[in-house]
């Protein structure tokens, strides 16, 4: 097997399975994904872009047929790969499909595909299939219901695989899921403000998952496999799963060291939480709770994607690290625009009355404005940029964190979404100044509950609100308390929490109402213990007197006049008594 760097082309229509593929490529030395798209023609752009560069400069091209499922599709597909190989006859290609028909699979390999994996492969497995293909081989995924094997014979289920080699697939597959399950359990357990129960569940569950590995390794693994392959039993999962065995397949330098290899682990745990549910738990309105869940999860996958290109140029350009704190508005300003311009569309326009306006352009008509209220207010960036280029130590919460440790990560994590979720508010801002109740905007992104014209002004009114309390009362407050607040991504919805930070050069530049909050609290702190001992001793003091003497006064009379009552009782029936004897 070469050892040529392996650089490759992915065409995919799924964004999500693009995203997780090239975040988990990006860790595997010597492997580059120089392109990422969705379509065949725009790929086939690129290539003839790279053509006139650089012929080597794309080594292996990995596709799906269409979207996998559709007839139609896949014919389409069929015919795109005839056209390539005609084209480019020396580039391979990659099937990376769902796709399992073994008729399909005969006419890709007829029309000169020199490869298939299913998706679900594990990653080891796949980067060893890319690296055969790339060097000229051929390599077709081996299953019990078919294999074909790289002298184009397409064998039936009766010529099945030996037992050692089935349960070595089994058990390959079933380590990769309980991995998979395994990471993404280690996760939410990492999350901040996680309630016990949950975290006694998820623990619970992650024990179960690393018996279960334990136990499947015991039964399908011979002792003489185990010693060949030496399998740790019952450690703890990988970063990313499947993908410590895949880095160390093809080991040039060490994985902690290699680039990417941080950003792989902390964006497939972003990936992983994008999961789970998007709903506001917090007491605090956000722009993108008017939209729809599937609108939300698409507009922060599009930020994470245009945050990873964003560190690839700069890897690309070579910056240096003092350089950061210079570009940190410019970098966050153009995340912003990369972010808007995708996720409506450079071209889109939208008809007000009788003029066709370009969304985008009216969008960022607002970029000073959400620079200065949203973006520029966004915490730790430069330490994150500087975590993920320069694998530098995390300084959070009054304490260093080592680069590869679990608390860095989770530290880093938290990061990572509040900028996801601030962003997409940053995109969301403008859309409410401009075209707040536009009916096909509504339809387009709006959640069923926030559609009416009422519920969307009520909801522009809270979010006025809440900027109002948190320029003059909330940010102050967090300045002189030496914290910042972040939105994270919990198994419940978005919550928020704090992190301490030193803030001393902001209190000092603190004026007018904002001062006058901190210099109350001041006073609250100074006064508030003192007149909590002065309030403590005069209420015992009243509780004193109004049970030792009031009380007791009280008590004393009405007793007296229970026996004096009493004795008149006596007194009227010895007179009653005596007047009825006979004289």
């Amino acid at each position: 097997m070469s050892d040529r760097p392996l650089k490759l082309l992915l065409i995919d229509q799924d964004p999500i399975f693009r995203l997780g593929l090239r975040v988990a490529l990006e860790a595997i030395p010597n492997l580059e994904a120089i392109a990422v798209v969705e379509t065949d023609t725009v790929a086939l752009q690129i290539l003839a872009e790279i053509a006139e560069k650089d012929p080597n400069q794309v080594n292996l091209v990995v596709l799906e047929f269409g979207n996998g499922r559709s007839t139609t599709s896949q014919q389409l597909g069929l015919q795109f790969c005839r056209q390539f190989k005609a084209l480019y006859p020396n580039l391979p290609i990659l099937l990376l499909s769902s796709i399992q028909e073994q008729g399909l699979l005969l006419a890709a390999k007829s029309v000169g595909v020199n490869g298939y994996c299913p998706k679900g492969t594990p990653l080891p497995e796949l980067v060893a299939a890319m690296q055969e293909v790339a060097d000229g081989g051929s390599y077709w995924f081996q299953d019990t219901e078919a294999i074909i094997t790289p002298n184009s014979s397409l064998l039936t289920p009766n010529s099945a695989l030996p037992f050692s080699k089935l349960r070595n697939n089994l058990r390959l597959s079933g380590i990769a899921n309980i991995d998979a399950t395994l990471a993404a359990v280690t996760a939410q357990l990492q999350v901040p403000g996680l309630p016990v129960l949950d975290r006694a569940i998820l623990t619970g569950q992650r024990r179960e998952l690393l018996a279960a590995r334990w136990l499947l390794n015991q039964l399908l693994v011979s002792s003489q496999e185990r010693q060949e392959e030496q399998i740790p039993v019952a450690d703890e999962p990988p970063l990313t799963p499947s993908l410590s065995s895949a880095i160390q397949q093809r080991q040039t330098i060490s994985p902690l060291l290699s680039p990417g290899t941080l950003q792989s682990a902390l964006f497939t745990s972003c990936v992983n939480k994008l999961q789970f549910s998007l709903r506001n738990v917090t007491d605090i309105p956000l722009e993108i709770d008017i939209f729809r869940e599937d609108k939300k999860r698409e507009l922060l996958y599009l930020i994470l994607q245009k945050l990873a290109e964003q560190l690839d140029e700069l890897r690309a350009s070579q910056i240096e690290i003092n350089q950061l704190y210079e570009l940190r508005n410019t970098l966050l300003s153009d995340l912003w625009r990369a972010a808007i311009i995708d996720f409506f569309g450079k071209f889109s326009r939208i008809k007000i009355v009788n003029q066709n306006i370009e969304i985008v352009n009216l969008l960022l008509q607002n970029t000073e404005v959400i620079q200065r209220d949203i973006l520029n207010k966004i915490p730790l960036i430069c330490e994150l940029y500087s975590y993920l280029l320069f694998q530098t130590e995390l300084n959070i919460d009054n304490t260093s964190y080592p680069v590869v440790s679990a608390e860095a990560k989770s530290q880093a994590l938290a990061i990572l979404e509040n900028l996801l979720i601030q962003v997409a508010n940053g995109v969301v801002q403008p859309l409410l100044n401009y075209l707040a109740d536009v009916e096909e905007i509504k339809q387009n992104f709006y959640g069923r509950q926030l559609i009416s014209t009422r519920e969307i002004e009520r909801f522009r009114n809270d979010l006025s609100w809440k900027y109002r309390l948190k320029n003059y009362i909330n940010e102050p407050k967090a300045v002189f308390e030496s914290r910042y607040e972040l939105f994270v991504i919990v198994p419940r919805g978005i919550a928020n929490t704090s992190v301490y930070a030193p803030r001393n050069q902001e209190l000092v530049k603190l004026s007018n109402i904002p001062l006058v909050v901190t210099l109350l609290l001041e006073f609250s702190d100074a006064i508030a213990p003192r007149l909590k001992s002065l309030l403590a001793v005069f209420g015992s003091s009243i509780v004193f007197i109004l049970t030792q003497i009031v009380g007791r006064g009280l008590g004393l009379i009405g007793r007296g006049i229970l026996q004096g009552i009493g004795s008149v009782s006596s007194v009227e029936k010895n007179f009653r008594r005596n007047s009825d004897r006979p004289k």
